[in-house]
């Protein structure tokens, strides 16, 4: 249908999904999530509903007993990102007056399972986990005891740290800034998206001395760097994968006796972590991890923009010289 017709009860649910996604593009949010919108489009919502009229979305049952399939065929991350895209197309929908309302808002809950209090590496962990890596020679060949390094000192997202280059490095200060994500792009490849996961992951962030050391050995012995050249790169050059990443950081921890391990736990929680049991708020560790919510923070990452938020004093007690 044209982008200028109105929609009406009769209009079909996949032309709706249509009209709402078009508005998606034009928005600034990231590309990862208008891709997974996207995703949740054709593999559940126009398959599952876009034959049937827009009427037929303001019957409560008609979502619920959709959201319930998703989540026992895909799962409750799954339904829930559905349940989002619905939420968008029916308000769309209300607005043009082709709904009464936005009947997703009065859906039953997506269940979870409880989520366990999250483990986070101690120091003498830390310390342990960076000395192990010392002795992997496969770690050692795929740069990890450095990039396991800027998570530990940082709490930044894999893709985050993949996408910090020279001229966000201020070594003199001994400050990082975080100022976009590596993501891959069909078509293209690898690129840096020049904007983190949310507005509030702009930040630029003091690190601990012994991250400082790491990024001076590293300038110093990198291969003619430039302003724009990334300060990890992947193991042949280029932007480092953070899939890749994931799936060979999984195999040093397995190797140094940290099977429980993920990055995600290895640095932003045990960062949060750290800094909670420092007596920092959960608006400096909020700050720290670039995100919006200081309530999510501690929700996700403490289990229960700044430039000094106080993490980097905290962080001094992982450094080590290695032997």
């Amino acid at each position: 249908m044209a982008l200028d017709e109105d929609l009406t009860a009769e209009t079909k649910v996949s032309a709706l999904a249509e009209r709402w996604y078009t508005g998606v593009e034009k928005t600034d949010k990231a590309l990862n999530t208008k891709r997974a919108y996207r995703d949740r489009l054709d593999k559940q919502i126009i398959p599952g509903l876009g034959g049937r009229a827009i009427r037929d979305l303001g019957r409560l049952s008609t979502i619920d007993r959709f959201l319930t399939t998703i989540e026992t065929k895909h799962g409750a991350s799954t339904a829930k990102m559905c349940r989002s895209v619905l939420s968008g197309m029916c308000g769309l929908a209300a607005r043009h007056d082709a709904l009464d309302r936005n009947p997703v808002r009065d859906a039953a809950a997506i269940s979870t399972k409880p989520e366990r209090l999250p483990r986070a590496l101690t120091v003498a962990e830390g310390r342990q986990l960076r000395a192990w890596l010392t002795y992997d020679d496969k770690a050692i060949g795929r740069d990890l005891p450095d990039v396991i390094d800027i998570l530990l000192a940082t709490g930044l997202r894999i893709g985050e740290a993949s996408a910090i280059v020279w001229d966000a490095v201020d070594l003199d200060a001994g400050t990082i800034e975080v100022r976009g994500t590596v993501i891959r792009v069909k078509g293209e490849g690898l690129v840096i998206q020049p904007k983190p996961k949310t507005k509030a992951g702009y930040r630029t962030l003091t690190l601990p001395s012994w991250a400082v050391d790491m990024l001076k050995r590293r300038y110093r012995d990198a291969d003619d760097p430039t302003e724009q050249s990334p300060v990890f790169t992947a193991p042949k050059g280029g932007l480092r994968d953070p899939s890749n990443t994931q799936a060979d950081l999984r195999e040093a921890f397995d190797f140094a006796g940290f099977d429980w391990l993920t990055s995600h736990l290895l640095g932003r929680k045990t960062v949060a972590t750290e800094m909670d049991k420092a007596g920092l708020s959960a608006r400096a560790a909020a700050d720290q991890l670039g995100q919006q919510n200081p309530s999510m923070t501690q929700d996700r990452y403490m289990g229960r923009g700044a430039r000094d938020t106080g993490a980097a004093n905290v962080l001094e007690a992982f450094g080590f010289v290695a032997a």
